[in-house]
């Protein structure tokens, strides 16, 4: 059925806790046009992220690979003494696009969220918690105005493979993840 299902081999049904420092996990295989489901959840002040289209070869991923922004939006600025931009909050294409606040719903740290990104040529959606929360085309003058006059300007290399690894983000914090699912589209 072209679900790939990416499980810890730790016991079956157990989740996966990574506790790590700033590092990123991502299987052997590259995607290019995939639908990717995940649930995740962050401690108070947790920050992470799903990256794709990520290549070997970088200093940092982030400098190169979109990332879909898992954070404690509500708690994190204050813990961390951070003023947050809207591109930084949950289900933001990290520094480009920002998620619809009327359709986002988080749930508190400790809690499950849900998270889906379906990506293709001609459209990317950002969902979060069974909501369609951002929307976009990738690799339009549009995109390419946004990337060159933001945070990724003196980034060439940003976004512009089509194809490449998804990773997920630790980030300093305690993470969970389960019911990893890829599908190629």
């Amino acid at each position: 059925d072209s679900v790939l299902t990416f499980n810890t081999k730790q016991i079956l049904e157990q989740d996966y806790d990574y506790k790590g420092n700033r590092d990123i996990m991502y299987g052997d295989e590259e995607f290019e046009n995939f639908e990717l489901y995940l649930e995740w959840k962050i401690p108070k002040g947790g920050n992470s992220g799903i990256y794709y289209h990520i290549k070997e070869g970088y200093g940092g991923f982030a400098d190169m690979a979109p990332e879909y922004q898992l954070l404690d939006d509500e708690n994190y600025a204050e813990i961390h003494d951070y003023e947050l931009k809207d591109w930084q909050l949950t289900a933001a294409d990290y520094a480009m696009h920002v998620p619809d606040t009327t359709q986002k719903v988080l749930y508190p740290p400790g809690k499950w969220n849900s998270s889906r990104i379906i990506f293709t040529s001609n459209n990317v959606e950002h969902w979060l918690n069974d909501k369609k929360v951002l929307s976009f085309i990738p690799w339009t003058e549009q995109w390419y105005e946004k990337r060159n006059s933001g945070k990724w300007d003196n980034f060439p290399d940003y976004g512009k493979y089509k194809k490449g690894y998804i990773g997920l983000q630790d980030h300093g914090s305690n993470l969970w993840f389960r019911n990893i699912k890829i599908k190629k589209l």
